[in-house]
């Protein structure tokens, strides 16, 4: 299983946010860039990003410094946060970065992604698809940097991509998201369970390795890790004794 550090970019910093509440912000460093570069002596080979600021505006204002970290760490950088057009996909990719993360379009205008996916590759395209369960434990999707709650839940949401090993799922509990409070387990098991090609992406709630393991066990193939690593409650030696476990 893939570890994916994650850095998030809001006003030019590397922030991190509860429960993606914007106005619940820890400031973690103000030059995202080195952030990275620490990330990048860890044993990975990826790097997600998410400009804050682009999930709100609809603008990739934090481009250059995006393209700054993809220079300098030389990960396979994955970038998220207002992605709507056609020429952002092109202008992220040809500042290198690796994927596009496609987050409220894939849930409100899927056949346009599914044009990307044809045009650029599915290895260009992450559908990012954030999720809070409803009354009925059912996963509703939310978008526009989950400030509004979609009626489409996940599974309707993947049936509709298909089952196939082509695409690759970011699946965020957004419950869990900067909580520190472990992974939606059962979320990630039924998923799997129910789309077991997708390349899955779990995201929100590691703490600490054991959460790792134990999705691993559930064969998620990879995992976003933030606010463990940036507190240190994950570091350098575990990530490398992890990998070498793999």
């Amino acid at each position: 299983m893939k570890i994916i550090p994650a850095i998030d970019i809001r006003d030019g910093q590397c922030v991190r946010l509860f429960q993606g509440d914007f106005d619940k912000t820890t400031v973690y460093s103000p030059d995202p860039a080195a952030v990275a570069q620490n990330f990048s002596r860890l044993a990975v080979s990826d790097l997600h990003i998410v400009d804050l600021d682009g999930a709100r505006s609809g603008l990739q204002s934090n481009h250059d410094a995006v393209a700054k970290i993809v220079a300098q760490t030389g990960l396979s950088v994955q970038v998220g946060g207002g992605i709507r057009r056609r020429s952002d996909i092109v202008a992220w990719l040809d500042a290198g970065v690796s994927r596009c993360v496609v987050g409220s379009m894939a849930i409100t205008e899927p056949d346009s992604v599914k044009e990307w996916i044809e045009e650029f590759g599915a290895d260009a395209i992450v559908l990012a698809l954030d999720a809070r369960l409803d009354a009925d434990g059912v996963p509703r999707l939310t978008t526009e940097g989950w400030t509004a709650d979609s009626k489409v839940s996940l599974w309707q949401c993947l049936e509709n991509y298909g089952t196939s090993d082509r695409y690759h799922v970011l699946c965020t509990d957004v419950g869990r998201d900067g909580a520190m409070t472990g992974p939606n387990f059962d979320l990630y098991e039924e998923t799997l369970q129910r789309f077991p090609d997708i390349r899955l992406q779990a995201s929100g709630g590691v703490r600490n390795l054991g959460d790792l393991t134990d999705l691993r066990a559930l064969g998620v193939p990879a995992a976003i890790v933030g606010r463990a690593l940036l507190d240190g409650e994950i570091d350098e030696r575990e990530v490398a004794e992890f990998q070498q476990n793999a």
